[in-house]
């Protein structure tokens, strides 16, 4: 059997970094982790092929060469999703989809042959000998959650690496708090699941063997969900990094209690992590009590920023504004948030009623649904009837947007984060950050409008935090991505 591996396209939103990565000559930030594992997964005498729309076209041949596809898609690529089977239809290919889309009633998989419901680690198997045999059902479901230590290593060879800013490694599965709005806990559980530092070792071997150098992004959902055992693996993996003069740069997604944990925060230090996302979602109290987010209710959240930047670390910020108990002035209290924080990447967006999570069940049983959530939370676009004035929202967005992406704004929030940034860990440079360097300095210093602003902090940063000045070109990088989002989204205003 021959297996086309298909990975829907992202539209244009904060997580794509579109506008960012072409300065650094990649096309998308990390390989689609989740095919790769299901490639593992296959029989070893099938033949495997990917196809990442994200970096590469899909070919009439590979078409021509499948037996069957497999596809795998958030709902945020739902509009591709529907575009591939479509075209897979057309030219005879059998279609298999899962992933996180098939675990809401979409329209852009009801045409697929074959739908996956839940972890694939249980059901491939047996899929694969349906498959082989003509036999293959309309909808297989995972009967329980993955034991992670019979996860195999994805196949990362068969991607296109030099097309990608980073590469992805999974250590846990899962998360123990109780978001309402999160659908992470309705996939994959409360109770983390991890792999042994045995694998995420041998994860790292392949990746340095093929001959990867740079950024690794290790995708947990928490990667701090279960401390005991990541203070297991941490020793390990700065021992590892140490031996082969570290190699990689880590980030990750983690709850705000990652400040509160000194030698947590040692630990990942040592191991070369020196981003971390993290869910801080509003500064209302209220809202966080509500929505069951009770790690950000019952902590000083500007304090534990300012931890994690002191010890190394940059804080990426997630911010939702639509909470029902979000007062008339959340718009001003979300900037001034920010601003105090110094969060460069602040990903601002609206709250989203996912399928199957409290909130979405919550709402639909006060009949506030009012559309399929398309995924994406930085849409101008409600899913739901919000207790603000619906136009207030919007326009209160737009401007938040507006404000914390004008560059002036966003230069200034760079320069404080860079002056409270403690020593952080020193990334390999490779030959494509030398040509990030020079289109920045051509394409931003030279011919773009905020030219001042650009040259006014570089040179702060040269001046006041030089140790600091390689971060600096990637903060003035990225931060070209979202200038562009935001004026994108005020040009969207009504009237």
């Amino acid at each position: 059997m021959k297996a086309l591996l298909l990975y829907p396209r992202f539209p244009e939103t904060f997580w794509s970094f579109r506008h960012a990565l072409p300065f650094l000559g990649k096309r998308s930030s990390y390989p689609p982790l989740g095919l790769l594992t299901v490639s593992a997964l296959l029989p070893s005498a099938w033949e495997r092929r990917l196809v990442d729309l994200n970096v590469e076209d899909l070919r009439e041949k590979d078409l021509a060469w499948a037996d069957v596809a497999f596809l795998s898609a958030m709902l945020v690529q739902a509009p591709s999703l529907s575009e591939l089977i479509a075209r897979c239809g057309a030219a005879g290919v059998r279609t298999v989809v899962g992933g996180p889309i098939t675990s809401a009633e979409h329209a852009a998989w009801r045409d697929a042959d074959h739908v996956v419901v839940g972890e694939a680690e249980e059901i491939v198997k047996i899929l694969s000998h349906d498959l082989a045999a003509g036999q293959a059902k309309r909808f297989y479901a995972s009967p329980c959650r993955t034991d992670m230590t019979r996860v195999p290593p994805p196949d990362l060879h068969l991607s296109r690496m030099r097309r990608y800013s980073s590469m992805p490694v999974q250590y846990s599965r899962g998360c123990p708090f109780a978001c309402e709005f999160c659908d992470i806990i309705e996939l994959f559980g409360q109770v983390p699941r991890t792999k042994t530092a045995k694998q995420v070792l041998a994860e790292f071997d392949r990746l340095y063997d093929l001959g990867w150098r740079g950024s690794v992004f290790m995708v947990d959902d928490n990667f701090v969900g279960n401390r005991r055992a990541i203070k297991g693996l941490l020793p390990q993996l700065a021992e590892w990094m140490a031996r082969r003069r570290n190699p990689f740069s880590l980030f990750t997604q983690a709850s705000i209690n990652l400040a509160g944990d000194e030698e947590l925060l040692s630990l990942m230090r040592a191991s070369r992590f020196n981003r971390v996302f993290v869910g801080i979602e509003t500064p209302v109290e209220e809202s966080h009590r509500a929505a069951g987010k009770t790690q950000n209710a019952n902590t000083d959240l500007l304090g534990s920023v300012r931890r994690l930047q002191e010890h190394g670390m940059e804080v990426m910020g997630g911010f939702i504004l639509g909470f029902d108990q979000d007062p008339p002035d959340i718009f001003k209290r979300q900037i001034a948030f920010i601003k105090e924080a110094a969060i460069p990447i602040s990903m601002v967006g609206l709250l989203t009623a996912l399928p199957n999570t409290r909130l979405w069940r919550r709402l639909a049983g006060e009949g506030r649904i009012v559309r399929q959530s398309i995924g994406d939370n930085t849409a101008a676009l409600l899913n739901f009837i919000p207790k603000m004035d619906a136009e207030t929202l919007l326009a209160g967005y737009r401007e938040v947007v507006s404000t914390l992406y004008n560059p002036k704004e966003y230069f200034e929030r760079a320069r404080v984060f860079l002056s409270r940034l403690g020593p952080s860990t020193r990334e390999r440079r490779s030959f494509s950050d030398y040509l990030a360097l020079i289109r920045s300095f051509i394409r931003q210093g030279i011919f773009s409008e905020y030219r001042r602003s650009y040259w006014r902090f570089l040179g702060n940063t040269f001046l006041r935090a030089r140790r600091h000045l390689g971060l600096a070109v990637t903060l003035a990088i990225m931060g070209h991505h979202f200038f562009i989002l935001a004026r994108n989204t005020e040009s969207k205003r009504p009237g």
